[in-house]
């Protein structure tokens, strides 16, 4: 059973009370080891564990949290069936499992759609994230990821930014009285999105704050930050007050922590000392396959979480 809406808004109250709750007793699956107490909520995402898992979505959120880890990240679940959503929901309630973000809309990655102006596109966009509403009560959830788009080659950025702007305002309209948050994240064009919008930290801050809502915030992944401009912890302290998410890869590789160029224990020291306590997603692939591969990610993640607070 998913919480009742009154109770939506203090879901991630009373995960982190369930979640020491389940600390101090231990992990309700036979699965590998101790539940351990890593400082942030990493969050893993299905298929990442599935050698030692197996398919079923539900041993594989008992493994993950067996390992230690509090919170859960799924791309697709939007696109899940309502009962798999309402199963997913059931059990992270009962493994003291956060939900962290989803996708709220179809992203465009060849086509210009918040950026064009276009009033149809427009209002797909607003009905996909009113849509998303009910898909984030049904799993708890408070954040979902918002991608502009591809560029309107043929109009000026400034245009196109007031474009995004006026799009994004109108789905605060649908997210604030809920307590709901979208955050908007910028990505590389140098490897993965060629052709994106909204490819900065500074340049999604802007956005933000003309946006001017608490329901539209930053998704400040440090993979593609790292590719686009670097400079990550001075970034993050400049645009520290619209971010409500983080997501993490290595680069190159887009693998996890310690695989390549990027300080993973300077960077969670730092937003730990700042405060933060919300979900770190582990959007990023295993560098090596097999049971071996999963504990060598469940490894890097132990040792880049082994800062001096």
């Amino acid at each position: 059973m998913t919480l009742p809406r009154r109770e939506f808004l203090k879901s991630a109250v009373a995960v982190s009370s369930a979640t020491g709750a389940l600390l101090a007793s231990g992990p309700t699956t036979g699965a590998s080891q101790t539940a351990r107490a890593f400082r942030l909520r990493y969050a893993p995402h299905f298929g990442m564990f599935r050698a030692h898992a197996g398919e079923d979505l539900v041993a594989q959120l008992e493994f993950m949290r067996a390992e230690g880890f509090t919170a859960l990240e799924d791309n697709e679940m939007k696109a899940r069936s309502v009962a798999d959503q309402e199963r997913i929901a059931r059990t992270m309630e009962r493994l003291g499992i956060q939900m962290g973000v989803f996708v709220a809309h179809q992203i465009a990655w060849n086509e210009a759609n918040l950026a064009s102006g276009d009033a149809a596109k427009r209002d797909a966009f607003v009905q996909q994230v009113r849509e998303s509403v009910e898909v984030a009560k049904r799993v708890n959830a408070r954040w979902m990821t918002v991608v502009p788009g591809h560029v309107d080659r043929r109009l000026d950025m400034g245009f196109q930014t007031a474009n995004v702007i006026e799009a994004l305002k109108r789905a605060t309209a649908i997210l604030e009285p809920h307590g709901l948050v979208m955050v908007l994240e910028p990505l590389n064009t140098l490897r993965d999105h060629p052709g994106q919008f909204l490819t900065r930290i500074p340049q999604t801050y802007s956005i933000c704050k003309a946006v001017g809502s608490p329901a539209c915030k930053i998704l400040f992944d440090t993979y593609h930050q790292q590719i686009t401009e670097g400079n990550i912890i001075p970034n993050i302290d400049a645009a520290w007050d619209e971010v409500a998410y983080f997501q993490v890869g290595d680069n190159p590789g887009r693998k996890e922590p310690g695989t390549g160029e990027v300080n993973y224990r300077n960077v969670f020291k730092h937003i730990h000392a700042k405060g933060y306590r919300g979900v770190v997603g582990m959007e990023h692939g295993n560098a090596r396959p097999g049971r071996e591969g999963e504990r060598a990610v469940i490894d890097a993640y132990l040792s880049a979480d082994a800062f001096t607070p």
